[in-house]
């Protein structure tokens, strides 16, 4: 295939011939104007003004009340009908592809649609091809999707239609199918008189999804950063971010949907789909030639038939998002319509670097943020962080740095704002002495064990301070992005669910209430471990069987209902909690220099626990060190 016809842009060339069109039309008008109206004003005949009757005031009274009436009765139906979008030109949007960042394994596919877009005429015409004329952005929220849209429009010059899908939405039976066609026709007519532009519809999923009766579209498969994932999909393992994430199995490759609402959703699915197939339809002045044509061919012999019109086809490129792709009805996903799915997911790390480079390019911070390392190291912490959760997080550190009086925001700015975003705002609740000393020996438990046996975890916050629902917590995630986990990996984070209540007995020799939300998680990853991954006694796969075989409900409940996997389940989780006992007890020096530490300062963020138990293991070797062991040279 040749690149040379995509090289041009068809786009500026057919804006330029429409421009001079215009032109051309307004100076020939303005030439028959003058043509008359010069003679007679050079004769001494000026052009007067036609006089106004007189009319009885009460005729105008009646006239002006019927009007009015006729005006607002016919004036509801109408505006019902209107288009809601927003039109933006070029030169109103500030977004451009050079500021799009985090998302390079969308951008390249995304750039090259764009090219099509802008040569479409040569694509079509000198190489036979057929223009690509839709895109569905796909992925969770603040993603980049709008961003991305936004960016293309302003590259190619062209205007940008917005609308939001629930904008479509009408008390009036009819109305949705009425905005839908009023949308597309101010995008067809906005094309030609501009030589293209780009539409995108948010949240498409308002008016799109499957009729009754349609299997809805299975969601396209993307990675995923602080989720697991296997490499035949398995799902529902523990990620980071989500703390204690529910095992859900194998979900359905498609969903059967049967709800019809009050319009229908097959008839606005229906006027979607044709309107995505209205792009080559010919303008009224066309229209009017074709009738005059077919009137003249009727009084003329076939081989003198006169030729009609052909509608030149325009440049148009519809762009939809939604994060609910697995709804929406499989038609408009068929070559024509939205025939390019683009997955933007979560940035990966290299992606979270040059999300907190550009957004620290345009923030005012403390020189120490323009170390590499703290770039890394805050790239590192927002593991699952979307962009704009990325830049909600600087804000928060700037608003961290107002509260002080600072110029800028500093990396204690940026660790606060993150423990806020992260886990929520602290409520300090009045514990007594004993359950505050049982908390902070509850977290430590926690954060010792995550300590010793999970060194690529990376220790973020220990707190006993009441959290987002918990009266203490300690946040934990991988010091690089994963994708997969090892057995020895999911058995450390049964371990680490296990080691506050093991310290409580430790220490306490009682248990309290507090290790009930750690028991559920390690329930949770012991079922995924026995009846998902094939890691304990046994190869078979709880998630594959029909959800009635095993009790039916999640993969928890399916493993629980069987007697060997139940039996299974709790000898792992047995043996993990004998293990944290073993280590634990070995290790209380650690667990109480924790404890200690949290019922002095409430929290600790970051370095401030990798410090404390280092230097606690440096005391206590020190301690227990052989006499002579230190000494130093003569």
């Amino acid at each position: 295939m040749k690149s040379g016809p995509l090289k041009v842009r068809d786009v500026a060339q057919a804006r330029e011939r429409r421009r001079l069109r215009r032109f051309w039309w307004i100076a020939a008008i303005g030439l028959v104007i003058n043509t008359v109206l010069w003679p007679r004003l050079i004769g001494g005949d000026p052009v007067g003004l036609p006089q106004i009757p007189t009319v009885d005031p009460m005729y105008l009274m009646s006239g002006g009340f019927f009007f009015v009436l006729i005006i607002t009765l016919l004036g509801t139906s109408v505006a019902a009908g209107r288009s809601p979008h927003i039109v933006y030109r070029p030169e109103q949007i500030d977004v451009r592809m050079s500021d799009v960042k985090g998302l390079a394994p969308v951008t390249e596919d995304v750039r090259r649609s764009l090219d099509l877009f802008l040569a479409g005429r040569a694509f079509r015409h000198d190489m036979g091809g057929t223009p690509r004329r839709g895109l569905l952005f796909e992925g969770p929220p603040g993603t980049g999707k709008t961003h991305m849209a936004k960016a293309m429009a302003a590259e190619a010059g062209v205007p940008f239609l917005f609308v939001s899908a629930t904008s479509f939405q009408s008390m009036y039976y009819g109305a949705t199918a009425r905005k839908i066609r009023s949308y597309f026709k101010a995008l067809r007519k906005a094309a030609r008189a501009e030589g293209g532009a780009i539409a995108f519809i948010e949240e498409i999923d308002a008016i799109a999804t499957a009729r009754g009766g349609l299997s809805s579209t299975p969601t396209a498969t993307g990675r995923s950063v602080g989720k697991v994932m296997s490499c035949g999909g398995l799902s529902g393992l523990p990620g980071d971010r989500s703390g204690f994430a529910a095992a859900t199995g194998t979900a359905p490759a498609a969903v059967l949907n049967r709800s019809v609402n009050s319009e229908g959703t097959g008839g606005v699915v229906n006027e979607l789909l044709v309107q995505l197939q209205s792009f080559d339809s010919p303008t009224g002045w066309q229209r009017v030639q074709s009738w005059g044509v077919d009137k003249v061919n009727l009084l003329l012999p076939p081989h003198r038939q006169l030729p009609r019109p052909r509608p030149e086809p325009v440049d148009i490129l519809v762009i939809a998002a939604t994060n609910r792709a697995d709804s929406l009805d499989p038609a408009l996903l068929r070559p024509g319509r939205f025939d390019r799915r683009l997955v933007f997911d979560l940035p990966d790390k290299s992606g979270r670097r040059e999300l907190v480079d550009h957004f620290l390019g345009r923030k005012s911070h403390e020189p120490i943020l323009d170390d590499e390392e703290y770039r890394d190291a805050l790239a590192g912490v927002t593991q699952g962080f979307s962009p704009v959760e990325i830049e909600h997080l600087m804000d928060e550190a700037l608003v961290n740095a107002v509260r002080r009086g600072a110029a800028g925001m500093s990396w204690s700015d940026l660790e606060h704002a993150r423990m806020v975003t992260t886990v929520g705002l602290g409520q300090p609740v009045g514990y007594t002495a004993h359950e505050q000393r049982l908390i902070a020996t509850h977290e430590s438990g926690h954060a010792v064990t995550a300590y010793l046996l999970a060194p690529e975890r990376r220790l973020e916050i220990l707190t006993i301070v009441k959290r987002a629902g918990s009266l203490g917590l300690l946040a934990h995630g991988d010091r690089e992005d994963v994708y997969t986990r090892s057995r020895t990996e999911l058995e450390a984070m049964i371990a680490i669910a296990f080691g506050g209540q093991v310290a409580e007995e430790l220490f306490f020799g009682d248990v309290s209430t507090g290790p009930s939300g750690d028991l559920s998680y390690a329930t949770t990853v012991a079922a995924q471990m026995v009846g998902a991954a094939g890691m304990d006694g046994t190869l078979l796969s709880f998630a594959a069987a029909p959800g009635g075989l095993f009790g039916g409900g999640d993969l928890v409940s399916r493993v629980m209902g069987d007697g060997d996997g139940r039996r299974m389940m709790e000898a792992l989780l047995n043996r993990q909690k004998q293990a944290v006992r073993a280590l634990l007890t070995v290790n209380r020096h650690l667990v109480e220099a924790l404890r200690d530490a949290l019922l002095e300062r409430h929290e600790l963020i970051g370095r401030e626990i990798d410090q404390v138990l280092q230097q606690a293991t440096e005391a206590h070797r020190t301690a227990h060190a052989e006499p002579g062991q230190y000494r130093l040279r003569p």
